[in-house]
């Protein structure tokens, strides 16, 4: 693109805003359709945390990747990917790899296992009050991190479209999006979540599709052809293609690679919002066969992600993707425009459209999901389980469910606006890290060690929780760089952006050390039990 990149998609956005806002409009209607639609069955706590356990593994696939394949699959890899090349993809391989440790070791025992939430296996076999708070507090801290990748995503993309520069326009769209998940939620409730992430997959896999199509068809399917053109395009040559553009220019940032890679191969077993999917089928088979379903349907969307970036690369200038976004997030919607015949195009403008309206689905359903597993988290385990101490009715608990989306809506719409700036695939690696290293040691250790204790639970949440987030509030994504959430100020000392490589093996070493030091005998028999439960399904809601 000759012109700034901003001003070309301002230009081939206001000829053709009425058509973008109707698209919007058009899904933002049909979603909340559905979502009253789900409401209208939504009778039991069952229904709304676990969508009446009614879904099949096909169609609970269908959900995993809708609510797995987020903003930062979309928009924040394709960016990661134009400006960082091979370094950028690193991503979409650690997202896909993360699977094999959630199909291998969680999946089944833990749909078993547990009844609505992750809280329900930790308690188990555990004093009940202290190990649900620890829980609850983990999920919604873990939700609340992802949700700020989402609500970024979400800034970022419709400005684009709408031709909103100003700060104060960022934030009301963010606080637009926050408002909507919060309606999903409290009305639909997981059914409603549910459909809504099914209809949102098929769409971005449809528009995605298409996209890839288009990128290769210009280089007529020759994959070489277009890397070529990616790497002279970007400006940096053949180290475009090789590893090393982000990750290797220092002993620090090949250990920020490394903290990376760990934090998104663990971390997936450990969100809470994928973990209460498995909640949702009738049996641990079907929980299997919706993973197994999930992984060849994420696993084709993250093939198609690299077309995207290094088409991305190939069709834009390196200047004009950073002078749109500082980290990348508007490369897709970008090479759509382009792709459709640049700006000014009647093509490039409808392309614009369509896709910038499936990312804005994207982060529509994720952000319900997100929503939904913290708000049922903090009603189910904290308030009907301790603040209650198990007399809660059922109604009483959907409806302290129902007033903690709009809590954590609130929350997330304040921090959203803070971050609307970082590369929110970033964003999410963090959420990952905060997960893998406080909420997988748990649910290993409930799952697979006999003489894991209530104090090991507790030291490997809490320990693995506060390294985590003091570790990423203490680096340079939060202060001292210009891509930092507070780029004006520096009191960062951690050096790596992303805190896994510490956080995620002190969670375990915590876990560990904590149920050896305890003072409490394990319940072997309780665990014999879990162990029976989690592997054959007998005793299972």
């Amino acid at each position: 693109m000759s012109t700034p990149v901003l001003l070309a998609a301002d230009n081939a956005t206001s000829e053709h805003r009425p058509l973008i806002i109707a698209l919007f409009g058009a899904f933002v209607i049909a979603t909340l359709v559905i979502t009253v639609w789900a409401g209208r069955q939504t009778r039991s706590a069952a229904d709304f945390y676990a969508g009446g356990r009614q879904f099949t593994g096909f169609q609970n696939g269908l959900a995993i990747s809708g609510d797995y394949m987020s903003a930062a699959s979309f928009l924040g890899i394709a960016g990661a990917i134009a400006l960082f090349g091979y370094d950028g993809f690193l991503y979409s391989i650690g997202f896909l790899v993360a699977w094999l440790v959630a199909l291998l070791l969680v999946a089944e025992p833990l749909r078993n296992s547990g009844r609505f939430t992750m809280g329900d296996v930790l308690a188990y076999r555990m004093r009940q009050r202290p190990v649900r708070t620890a829980a609850g507090t983990s999920t919604i801290v873990v939700s609340i991190f992802y949700l700020l990748a989402q609500m970024a995503g979400a800034g970022v993309l419709v400005s684009l479209l709408l031709g909103i520069t100003s700060d104060g326009g960022k934030i009301a769209i963010v606080a637009l999006v926050g408002v909507l998940m919060i309606v999903y939620v409290t009305i639909g409730g997981m059914k409603g979540t549910t459909w809504v992430q099914m209809v949102k997959a098929v769409l971005l896999i449809a528009g995605t599709l298409l996209i890839t199509f288009l990128i290769l068809l210009k280089f007529d399917f020759n994959l070489s052809d277009l890397l070529g053109a990616a790497a002279t395009n970007s400006g940096k040559g053949q180290a475009f293609l090789e590893p090393g553009l982000k990750y290797g220019v220092t002993a620090t940032s090949k250990l920020d690679f490394l903290s990376l890679g760990i934090a998104l191969v663990l971390g997936t077993a450990g969100l809470p919002h994928i973990l209460i999917r498995f909640y949702t089928v009738p049996t641990a088979k079907a929980a299997r066969k919706s993973v197994n379903w999930a992984i060849g349907i994420i696993g084709a969307f993250y093939l198609m992600t690299i077309v995207l970036g290094f088409g991305a690369a190939a069709l834009l200038k390196n200047g004009d993707i950073v002078a749109s976004n500082k980290a990348g997030n508007t490369a897709a919607p970008l090479a759509a425009l382009e792709i459709g015949g640049g700006a000014g195009s009647t093509g490039g403008a409808i392309l614009l459209a369509v896709i910038s309206a499936v990312a804005f689905a994207t982060i529509l359903a994720v952000v319900a999901g997100l929503t939904l597993a913290s708000s049922s988290s903090f009603a189910h385990d904290i308030y009907a389980n301790v603040i209650r101490r198990g007399k809660a009715t059922e109604k009483e608990e959907v409806r302290a469910a129902r007033w903690a989306t709009v809590l954590i809506g609130v929350v997330s719409i304040a921090l959203g606006a803070l971050a609307r700036d970082l590369n929110v695939a970033g964003l999410v690696a963090l959420a990952f890290a905060v997960a893998a290293s406080a909420n997988l040691p748990t649910i290993l250790y409930s799952l697979f060690w006999k003489r894991f204790t209530t104090q090991g639970a507790l030291w490997s949440i809490y320990g693995g929780l506060v390294s985590a987030v003091v570790l990423v509030l203490f680096s340079p994504v939060v202060s001292g760089k210009p891509t930092s959430m507070f780029k004006d100020v520096d009191f960062y000392w951690f050096p790596l952006e992303n805190p896994g490589l510490v956080s995620i093996p002190l969670g375990f070493l915590l876990g560990w050390l904590g149920s050896i030091l305890s003072k409490e005998e394990p319940d072997k028999g309780k665990y014999a039990e879990l162990e029976v439960k989690s592997l054959t399904g007998v005793g299972a809601h």
